[in-house]
């Protein structure tokens, strides 16, 4: 572990007249589809050196926190194991922990499901990364109701669709009430919980770590999810990466606090971006249809397809028209991945597209699935990001870069110092805890646990 040494808070630039801070955070690019796994420089998803190089980029860079994602079980397709899948998917928290030891400030943000696990064990896990990195851990709440995930598990894992996010909810209460069990003398009292979902009785085995209690990340967009982030997350993950569709969301989470007796402020909503640089527009737009032709391969637009209609499309020529049958509904073509709730609904949008713009199968996965959210000269990225924040559609961003490695390098080098010269992301940390980096309160301490 490495203790971060104090140091008095920096004087920030002015922010401009209109502007707000902004907050940023690191995804990294594991089994996503914006991954590029064919360029020369892509490097190992688990091999810590990449870990570790994108880690202490996002910090030399100010940003708020490194964020993983997580796989329960390896994803299939057509009964075979998913192609990116197969370069292997490593458990967050123990990632983390090694991270906490190699960086300083960075908050480090594990990705765990409450369907698959207990808060007892997971609530001393997330505590120790707290108390080893300082103060620095999150925790990304997600929910499955997938029965195929649920085969790797004791119990068979299968939890009705709408049993999620109570149990969620109790989850994470539970933890809460284990991480505010000790005094603040130091003294452990026994927790006692009996609830639909989880009985735990028994004094917790760490006292309260440097910020309270690990900062609460959800990605639901559901209107049930919507309503857990609004009355338990600090930040949501979102996938509203539009300007128009990033306000709306934003109105409508904030809108939903004050139900829960919280202001507008003490919960950051972070959409999930991407981002293409280059020394012109022209440049840029070059290098980001380069791109997206890499993350589309011909295969990969017949696969995306099949994942839609539930069929093998084999057959299909990819440079060709789109189906005219309607999807499966009932397929298990494709297991492990989120269900598509419409898919005929998709598949006729996507055909209209299509038709409209005389598309191909791989063009039309390209245009759907394939899109940049910032493309640009780093000048014009910084100013598209920086309106984006002041227009409340968003509190920051959670990059999420298509190399690993060092997809994250270009954009702390030419984009960061221009929002520091904006006066809109911090020069340097001014506190040691993530949430002190969110501009979110220490948790209270429940009354008697004083």
């Amino acid at each position: 572990m490495r203790t971060p040494t104090p140091e008095p808070t920096p004087a920030a630039p002015a922010t401009a007249p209109g502007l707000r801070r902004m907050h940023l955070a690191a995804h990294f690019p594991g089994v996503n589809n914006t991954t590029v796994w064919t360029d020369p420089r892509a490097g190992s998803q688990i091999d810590f050196a990449s870990f570790e190089h994108l880690a202490r980029t996002a910090e030399r860079g100010r940003f708020d926190f490194f964020f993983l994602a997580e796989g329960l079980r390896l994803r299939e397709h057509k009964g075979r194991i998913h192609d990116l899948d197969v370069l292997g998917r490593p458990e967050s928290i123990t990632v983390l922990n090694a991270l906490a030891a190699v960086t300083d400030r960075l908050g480090l943000a594990a990705t765990v499901n409450t369907t698959f696990n207990e808060p007892y064990e997971l609530a001393r896990r997330l505590a120790t990364l707290d108390h080893l990195s300082a103060g620095r851990a999150a925790w990304n709440v997600v929910t499955t109701s997938d029965a195929f995930t649920g085969e790797n598990f004791r119990r068979g894992g299968y939890l009705d669709h709408a049993d999620r996010y109570t149990r969620a909810a109790e989850f994470v209460a539970t933890a809460r009430a284990l991480w505010d069990s000790w005094t603040a003398g130091g003294v452990p009292r026994p927790v006692t919980h009996h609830g639909p979902h989880f009985r735990v009785r028994g004094a917790f085995t760490l006292p309260r770590s440097p910020q309270g209690h690990p900062v609460i990340i959800q990605a639901g967009d559901s209107a049930a999810g919507r309503d857990f982030a609004a009355a338990t997350a600090d930040v949501i993950f979102s996938r509203h990466s539009t300007l128009a569709a990033g306000q709306e969301f934003y109105a409508d989470v904030k809108g939903r606090l004050a139900a829960h007796g919280r202001t507008a402020d003490s919960l950051k909503i972070m959409p999930g971006v991407t981002f293409v640089l280059g020394d012109t527009a022209a440049d840029a737009q070059e290098r980001a249809a380069t791109i997206r032709r890499q993350q589309v391969s011909p295969q990969n637009a017949l696969l995306a397809l099949e994942q839609v209609w539930g069929v093998d499309l084999s057959g299909y020529d990819p440079d060709g028209p789109l189906p005219d049958i309607d999807p499966d509904p009932g397929s298990q073509l494709a297991q492990g991945r989120v269900r598509i709730a419409d898919p005929k609904a998709l598949a006729d949008r996507w055909r209209a597209l299509s038709e409209a713009k005389g598309l191909s199968i791989r063009e039309t996965v390209i245009e759907t699935t394939g899109r940049q959210s910032f493309v640009g000269t780093p000048a014009a990225v910084a100013e598209e990001m920086t309106a984006y924040v002041a227009a409340r559609a968003a509190d920051g961003f959670i990059l999420v870069p298509h190399l690993t490695p060092g997809g994250l390098d270009d954009f702390v080098d030419r984009v960061v110092p221009l929002l520091q010269e904006r006066g809109v992301l911090r020069t340097e940390y001014a506190g040691t805890t993530l949430r002190s980096h969110l501009g979110l309160p220490d948790p209270v301490r429940p009354v008697g646990k004083d």
